[in-house]
């Protein structure tokens, strides 16, 4: 024991020759096991809890969002917490003009993005294409500008639903069935109405309803990667191949208010 204590302070041992062993090669390993683990529950934690990726597979959102873009969402925009944890990760509840992350009603297992436009309460409308909150005409400087010919339901919901080109899921049908008044849709509690910016090339809330408040994931932060084709005002794209687009990557993703100076303004009378 003596002489182990005396090699490990680098003096001699009791014969009184210096310690010469030499201690076994050890692998020069970057982390040790227990430090490997903790990185793995850290990134799952952040990725489960904080933030996750999400890549647009559709061109909904095209004009905002273009396929190819990947983005990371924030999990905890709206996700309730207490009076400690909240001065931690602040949070507030889904407003119009957020871009939000939901899992898909007819599909939990899939997530969605679209604009949500229309929040508990709301009298909302579209005539003409015009969008129409509470009887005012909603300014929305996000909307694609490609055009898709005319479809007497898509640009005047919630009338016409009969004469839809594209068929309508049954809980599209309910929500038409319990909610729509005096030709607008009054949105219920804990629910949403959410629609693309590629408005003429949506499926949307006026297809399979509305959004229930716990399908709501959470609001996309940035754009960190983009790959894909450019966007272009014609449709399809004039340019052939697709590419990195630098331009996108790192673009902080931002709220519009949709409608709120509008909303603040008298209602108008209809017959």
């Amino acid at each position: 024991m003596s002489d182990l204590f005396a090699r490990l302070r680098g003096k001699k041992n009791s014969a009184g020759t210096a310690s010469s062993a030499k201690e076994p090669p050890t692998p020069a390993w970057p982390g040790s096991f227990s430090d490997w683990t903790w990185t793995a529950v850290l990134f799952l934690f952040l990725t489960t809890t904080l933030v996750q990726g999400f890549e647009i597979p559709t061109g909904s959102m095209e004009g905002t969002l273009l396929i190819g873009d990947r983005l990371l969402v924030n999990k905890q925009a709206y996700a309730g917490s207490d009076a400690i944890s909240r001065l931690l990760l602040p949070y507030r509840e889904p407003e119009r003009g957020d871009i939000i992350v939901f899992r898909f009603p007819l599909d939990i297992n899939q997530a969605y993005v679209k604009r949500l436009v229309g929040v508990p309460g709301d009298r909302l409308r579209l005539e003409n294409r015009q969008l129409f909150i509470n009887g005012n005409a909603v300014d929305e400087p996000y909307l694609s500008k490609r055009l898709a010919g005319t479809d007497h339901y898509r640009d005047n919901f919630p009338r016409f639903a009969e004469a839809s080109s594209t068929p309508l899921a049954r809980r599209a049908l309910q929500m038409h069935e319990l909610y729509v008044q005096n030709g607008e849709l009054v949105i219920p509690d804990s629910h949403y109405f959410a629609m693309g910016d590629n408005r003429d090339n949506s499926l949307d809330s006026r297809y399979w309803g509305l959004v229930p408040r716990e399908n709501i994931i959470g609001k996309p932060l940035l754009i960190y990667w983009s790959y894909g084709y450019p966007y272009t005002d014609s449709y399809p794209e004039t340019i052939p191949d697709k590419g990195i687009r630098f331009g996108r990557m790192l673009r902080v993703i931002s709220t519009f208010p949709t409608g709120k100076a509008l909303l603040n303004a008298p209602a108008e009378v209809r017959p």
